[in-house]
């Protein structure tokens, strides 16, 4: 039986976590049959990295992480914070001030369980809190896009081909009230 925390992470998990991101995201690329992209693969895991390090040092104002643990292993994470350019850019500038949910990994070995729903339904409860409605989320990863044309439907954004022949690059925009009509 699991018995998952979801916190706010801390400044003495930072190691644990950049080494959780090379291992999520390695998988990741391994799984999508990408793992050959070398550059691409340093180049998330050093944007996930900085994501962390503006959560740590504005205290959740430039970005928002929220971790879980499951006993002293930490097994998934999910932020939220500005839209990265590749949505501005691909959205024509249309979700310039909207959120961005993402950074949702899971631990490989935890996969399948329900920690990524646990995680979002903890993150979307939050934002609604902070009186945020509305945010976006994207995925250039097959594997993430048909989980979340599952649970949010068809994107609003296709970039077709972005990621090379019949890898397209996929962006939602999710009503925060609607996504957790999902989890009840």
């Amino acid at each position: 039986m699991l018995n998952i925390e979801i916190r706010r992470p801390e400044y003495s998990d930072i190691d644990y976590l950049h080494r959780f991101f090379k291992i999520v995201i390695t998988d990741t690329f391994l799984k999508e049959q990408i793992e050959a992209n070398a550059d691409d693969l340093e180049q998330e895991i050093n944007t996930k990295k900085s994501y962390l390090e503006a959560d740590l040092q504005s205290g959740g104002i430039e970005r928002y992480f929220l971790i879980a643990i499951n006993g002293q292993r930490i097994i998934g994470t999910i932020e939220y914070g500005p839209p990265s350019q590749l949505i501005i850019n691909g959205t024509d500038k249309t979700f310039r001030y909207q959120y961005e949910v993402g950074t949702v990994f899971v631990d490989p070995a935890y996969q399948q369980k329900g920690i990524g729903n646990l995680m979002m339904q903890e993150m979307f409860l939050l934002l609604l809190n902070k009186g945020i409605t509305e945010v976006c989320l994207d995925s250039g990863f097959r594997q993430s896009q048909n989980i979340w044309k599952r649970k949010f439907g068809t994107p609003l954004y296709c970039l077709k081909n972005y990621w090379g022949e019949g890898n397209h690059h996929m962006i939602w925009r999710l009503n925060v009230n609607d996504v957790l009509k999902k989890f009840k």
